[in-house]
């Protein structure tokens, strides 16, 4: 959390009339690239999402309020929430609610302040500005907030008008100069040992517990374009949006690749594709790390479902994922290829080796997991049982299967649980889920949909 505040001023209407103006110019050359990007940047900067607040805050005591108020009245012209309450309060706020642009947090009377808002960075978007405010006045305290933490600004108590003035204000319009800080998503890839071993299913699933079970800010990547299921096993139909963003990736930003992507929850997007089996989508140098860069800005977790085959993009997403699940299957075969996957030297900020997962286990024509342990030298991290039916009903009905099984429910949270880089909230309440028509069937028998 922290990071820069994107200029929200201007009209929304303009943006027809900016795109009108690139279009009548005419030409294709750097100067009308130049102009298209620029328009970008306006349309994306001051227009904003239009269901996110500008400025909340959380404070304990009337003082503080009328400080923050006075302080901020020059700067801020737009009303902004004053809310009575410490960073607890703004936990459990923004787990029902939209994450403002500027959050203010008072952390006055919390014995572990650190603890607390670690909690909040769980349930808060990447992007967010994050101040705080409290009763410590020790240096080693506001480093490890601003530093460690990724807060922006912290001012110890009591506050004045001035102080707010000089130290939040320009933070809060956009005119502070040090815009650097942000502690963007964590981006776990999920590679199948072989094609069939269940890959894609556990992807779903395990982006379906941050998301909605856990409600974080949470994005399911698929990059194959032309085979990945991805949205297919929650009934959900993907644009083109992925496609064109690997194609010009230096066109994306946060709120671009949020729009390309499919709502599949209040706090779960899909970004995948549907391309024609008979064209190959021409996908620019660097374009997973730009894309990466866009998403890491707009969600906390990115659950990537990326196939290990010789394509320069896989490998790209492979080697940039802050952590790797392989999934196999009890079979020789799957434990060969993890071998040859673990063999495979972590990247910069990797661990040192990935997380693997027994896929169908204890089936009744497999490999037992003493043996798989015994063939790879290490012991297995998570097993998920063998459930056929129960897997086949889930996908006929367009749904996650974690909603259907108590036992894969639970070998997913510990999937979860390993491979989270963040401590996820005990007893997390899950929302109602989303309707979703049974249609997945009928349209693959050719009927309406």
């Amino acid at each position: 959390m922290g990071g820069a505040l994107a200029g929200c001023g201007g009209r929304a209407g303009s943006r027809p009339l900016l795109r009108r103006a690139v279009a009548a110019a005419g030409g294709t050359g750097a100067g009308r690239q130049q102009l298209m990007s620029e328009v970008l940047t306006l349309d994306h900067a001051q227009v904003g999402r239009p269901d996110r607040p500008g400025l909340i805050a959380f404070l304990t005591d009337g003082g503080s309020e009328i400080a923050l108020r006075d302080g901020l009245a020059d700067a801020v012209a737009e009303a902004f929430d004053i809310r009575r309450g410490g960073v607890r309060a703004a936990v459990a706020a923004m787990q029902k609610g939209a994450t403002p642009r500027v959050l203010i947090v008072d952390v006055s009377g919390e014995e572990q302040p650190l603890t607390a808002l670690g909690h909040l960075a769980e349930v808060v978007e990447p992007d967010v500005v994050v101040l705080a405010v409290g009763e410590l006045a020790d240096l080693d305290f506001y480093r490890a907030l601003t530093r460690g933490l990724g807060v922006r600004e912290y001012l110890p108590k009591p506050l004045t008008r001035d102080k707010v003035a000089l130290h939040l204000a320009p933070i809060i319009s956009g005119h502070a100069r040090d815009e650097s800080g942000m502690l963007g998503g964590q981006m776990t890839a999920v590679t199948g040992a072989r094609g069939g071993v269940g890959a894609s299913t556990i992807a779903l699933n395990l982006a379906w517990h941050f998301g909605v079970l856990a409600r974080r800010h949470t994005v399911l990547l698929d990059p194959d374009l032309h085979m990945g299921i991805s949205a297919f096993l929650l009934d959900l139909r993907p644009g083109p949006g992925l496609r064109q963003a690997l194609e010009t990736p230096e066109r994306i930003d946060a709120l671009l690749a949020e729009r390309m992507a499919v709502p599949a929850a209040d706090r779960l997007h899909i970004l995948a594709g549907h391309e024609s089996l008979d064209k190959e989508p021409i996908v620019a140098e660097g374009a997973a790390g730009l894309l990466l860069h866009a998403l890491r800005r707009r969600y906390n977790f990115i659950i990537a479902d990326v196939p290990f085959r010789a394509a320069p993009l896989y490998r790209e997403l492979f080697r940039a994922a802050d952590q790797r699940v392989l999934v196999m299957e009890p079979t020789l075969a799957s434990v060969r290829d993890v071998l040859r996957l673990l063999a495979i030297p972590a990247a910069a900020g990797q661990p040192r080796r990935a997380t693997v997962v027994l896929n169908r286990a204890a089936s009744a024509a497999g490999l037992s997991r003493r043996q798989i342990e015994d063939a790879l030298g290490q012991r297995v991290d998570v097993a998920i049982p063998n459930l056929p039916r129960q897997i086949s009903n889930a996908t006929v009905l367009g749904e996650p299967a974690v909603s259907r099984h108590a036992g894969f429910r639970t070998a997913i949270a510990e999937l979860a649980r390993q491979a989270a880089p963040v401590r996820l909230l005990d007893g997390a309440a899950a929302p109602a889920e989303v309707a979703r028509p049974a249609g997945l069937w009928r349209r693959l028998m050719g009927g309406a949909s």
